[in-house]
């Protein structure tokens, strides 16, 4: 065979190695996180606390990370099925879960919770933190905790206090109460906090502890009386109410929250990506002033700090339930 006939046969060759990759699919690079619209479930109805404070942080987060977030409310079951969805949703950083402080709450309360509140999750970041306040009705003869104590413990069992439901944080909250101050209060559970709130104005009931958004805009209208709030410090929103710590109960810290889950598995890079746009949306003046109005103190959170704070959390529940006798149902 001639020289030329080989040069003829490898020319050929050349071409169709050279065609061959050029018709070849190309290999798929993964593109930079995120490149599509991010899915935020939010476990509760629309226009509940953590529905409000999600519309507030949300298009700054968007902004920053230049990706649409959509609130997608999938109330139910104290909040277990949004969670459910996302425990479920492929760990990609495309579906997040923002949840309150049910989800430490649930595992005392609730016997058979589809997901496990710790191992199904990957924490982003503690969003942010709310006290609680303890208002009683103005018929009540009390300015003070100290008072209020004293009044109970020559009235065992006659001072009633409404919750939004048996295993709220509000129901809990009461159950701490009377176990630290040694006193009897009555629980009255409603299936909801607005009526709740409604029966303590109209004087059905004569005290409740429930969350500083709600509390504020109806002690501001002098329908109840705010003699104190739950947080290790005082809010400054109503820096003028002292701490349950502050008045005697060492110990008595109960803050409403909110944070931000992905599903187990979802990438580090990708989890860290999200807690510096939330703690960047978090800084924002605006965001922040908005927040505060609520009561609502922002956090930004490392993952590994948040992934503590869930744990602690839904410990010290059980250990109450179980102290006062409450068995999950």
């Amino acid at each position: 065979m001639s020289d030329r006939h080989w040069r003829r046969i490898i020319g050929s060759w050349r071409i169709a190695i050279v065609m061959a990759a050029v018709l070849a699919p190309q290999q798929a690079w993964p593109q930079p996180y995120p490149s599509k619209l991010i899915r935020l479930i939010v476990p509760f109805a629309p226009g509940g606390n953590t529905d409000i404070i999600a519309r507030y942080y949300v298009p700054k987060m968007a902004e920053i990370l230049g990706q649409q977030i959509i609130v997608d409310n999938r109330g139910g079951a104290g909040g277990t099925i949004g969670s459910e969805q996302v425990a479920r949703a492929a760990p990609d950083g495309y579906t997040v879960l923002m949840v309150s402080e049910g989800h430490t709450i649930n595992p005392a309360m609730i016997r058979k919770i589809p997901y496990n509140s710790v191992k199904d999750f990957a924490p982003i970041s503690l969003i942010v933190v709310v006290p609680n306040a303890l208002l009683v009705h103005p018929s009540l003869p009390v300015k003070n905790v100290k008072q209020l104590i004293a009044l109970a413990r020559s009235r065992p069992g006659e001072i009633n206090y409404s919750s939004a439901g048996r295993g709220t944080v509000g129901h809990l909250s009461g159950e701490l109460l009377s176990t630290m101050a040694k006193i009897k209060l009555m629980h009255v559970p409603y299936k909801g906090a607005g009526q709740a709130i409604l029966d303590l104005v109209a004087g059905h009931v004569q005290m409740q502890i429930t969350s500083m958004p709600l509390a504020i805009r109806t002690a501001q209208n002098g329908q109840v009386r705010m003699i104190a709030q739950t947080g290790k410090e005082r809010s400054r929103s109503v820096a003028d109410i002292p701490t349950m710590e502050e008045s005697g109960l060492k110990g008595f810290v109960v803050l409403g929250s909110c944070g931000l889950f992905a599903p187990v598995g979802t990438p580090r890079p990708v989890v860290d990506r999200l807690q510096a746009a939330l703690a960047k949306a978090l800084a924002d003046p605006g965001v922040r002033e908005n927040l505060s109005k609520l009561g609502a103190d922002p956090v930004a959170s490392t993952p590994e700090e948040y992934d503590r704070f869930n744990r602690d959390e839904i410990a010290k529940w059980i250990k109450l339930a179980t102290s006062v006798g409450i068995t999950p149902e």
